[in-house]
């Protein structure tokens, strides 16, 4: 049986050394699977010795069982940055040395998986054909793409794209600042496909093209291997590292049956159509003696049981219309229902219609709060909203409901940019994975309303976090990668 996993590092067709590494095994008796990728910064000696210490204490750390894997994993990047800055005094060569690293923990039995970021490297989730990406690259370059400032060719030919503000060795921050580290979990269905990468991928292969790789009837080898041939047939200007993990798991096929109730209706009309053509033009029409047996009744009988049921009718209707009027109650007028706005239908038209992964909503379309007076629903998979300049979602004074609902199916949802104002609950939710970035809430009484589900008379083993909001961290820092320095 083929494994689930698969790692493959490369120098590329520039570089005489190799500074990136990665992981790619399984953990904790065999239950779940580390990958990681690791590129090495400092030069030609420096970075492949970084990335090996980050390598071996990611390895060390994470083998062990572990009550908390997030917390775990955070701990494993410490350490690794606490022993990185400890052989940088020791040895002067290897003082401009550090590593940037993205790592994910795959627990498939559970449908999880667990992750941990910092620097350039990225991590991607394939889920039916569509390519979302999950880290944040922390650089400048990274965070004018993510907000939509750059376009993906322009950061990908940016002169400053291997400056980066975060790495393991540069300082002591990851001790004291708790968004250091960049974190998080979300469902892993079957079929799923996690990529970890680092940036010499990126760099020279932009995501279509990488989407389009993913999706090939092959193999993670075959797979791998094809991404990496791709980076260093469009130049190969970096080593490159790719690590593929799937959840391997049937996915479940439920049957659907088209509705046919229309077109058996359709057969039938068909059928009475040629039937009644057939009766109307044959010289001999079909003949039935029930029709002919009542054709021959007493057509006067007929008449007066016919005004007997009519006068009956009528008078009843007249007496309903009369004790209707004696006793008319008056029906409640609810004079909050108002139509809705052309800004909320707007934005409700522009959800629904996406189909890609990042929605972004561009203020030149929404100069104006956008005012609502009914719930804004959000049912995809998977999407991230984007909101560029001020983007405000305020309460219609009429309105008492949530601002946004997601749907049951709703997998992963990311909003940024965006400031709910004066809602009762401004985000209403069940069992997703939600991520908020640069988020506000004016006057909402519940910011977040989660109604966790459950299976009814079941036993449930769980764990739910406590919220821990990070500040925001769009404002790039000032230690930099120099240029060609991987």
């Amino acid at each position: 049986m083929a494994e689930n996993y698969f790692g493959q590092t490369d120098t590329g067709r520039v570089r005489s050394n190799n500074e990136d590494t990665f992981i790619a095994r399984k953990i904790m008796r065999d239950k779940l699977v580390l990958a990681a990728v690791i590129d090495g910064v400092g030069g030609y000696n420096g970075g492949e010795v970084a990335a090996e210490i980050a390598h071996d204490v990611f390895v060390e750390q994470l083998s062990r069982p572990q009550t908390n894997i997030i917390e775990g994993m955070i701990a494993a990047f410490k350490q690794a940055n606490k022993n990185i800055a400890e052989r940088k005094t020791q040895e002067k060569d290897l003082e401009g040395m550090a590593c940037v690293a993205t790592m994910a923990i795959a627990d498939v039995e559970n449908n999880r998986f667990y992750y941990a970021h910092v620097g350039d490297t990225r991590l991607y989730l394939l889920r039916d054909q569509t390519l979302v990406k999950i880290s944040k690259d922390h650089s400048f370059v990274g965070f004018l793409e993510d907000s939509g400032r750059l376009t993906e060719d322009a950061a990908m030919n940016h002169p400053k794209r291997n400056e980066i503000n975060k790495a393991l060795g540069f300082s002591n921050l990851i001790d004291t600042d708790d968004s250091f580290v960049e974190t998080g979990e979300s469902p892993f269905l079957p079929g799923d496909l996690l990529l970890l990468c680092s940036d010499g991928l990126t760099d020279l292969v932009d995501k279509e093209a990488i989407l389009n790789i993913l999706i090939l009837d092959a193999s993670l080898q075959e797979k791998a291997r094809e991404l990496i041939i791709t980076a260093n047939n469009n130049g190969g200007r970096d080593n490159v590292t790719v690590v593929l993990v799937q959840n391997d798991k049937q996915r479940n096929q439920p049957q659907v049956v088209a509705p046919i109730t229309n077109q058996v209706k359709r057969v039938e009309d068909e059928e009475y159509k040629e039937r009644s053509v057939h009766e109307q033009h044959t010289d001999h029409p079909i003949q039935n003696p029930e029709p002919q047996m009542r054709k021959s009744g007493n057509t006067g009988l007929t008449v007066i049981l016919g005004l007997l049921c009519l006068l009956f009718l009528g008078s009843t209707v007249w007496l309903f219309m009369k004790g209707q009027s004696a006793n008319k109650i008056a029906l409640p007028v609810n004079d909050t229902a108002k139509l809705r706005n052309d800004n909320e239908v707007k934005l409700q038209d522009a959800i629904d219609a996406f189909k890609g992964d990042t929605l972004v909503l561009a203020d030149t379309s929404f100069k104006q709060p956008v005012i609502l007076s009914d719930t804004l629903h959000i049912d995809q998979d998977t999407l991230y909203i984007k909101a560029k300049g001020n983007f405000v979602l305020q309460r219609d004074t009429g309105y008492n409901g949530p601002a946004v609902v997601l749907g049951k199916d709703t997998k992963i949802i990311g909003l940024e940019n965006i400031k709910f104002k004066d809602f009762d609950v401004a985000i209403n939710l069940g069992n997703t994975d939600l991520t908020l970035c640069n988020v506000q809430f004016n006057n909402c009484k519940l910011p977040v309303q989660n109604n966790f589900l459950f299976g009814a008379d079941k036993n449930i083993t769980t764990r739910i976090p406590a919220v821990k909001p990070q500040p925001d961290t769009a404002k790039p820092k000032t230690t930099a990668k120099p240029n060609g320095s991987r």
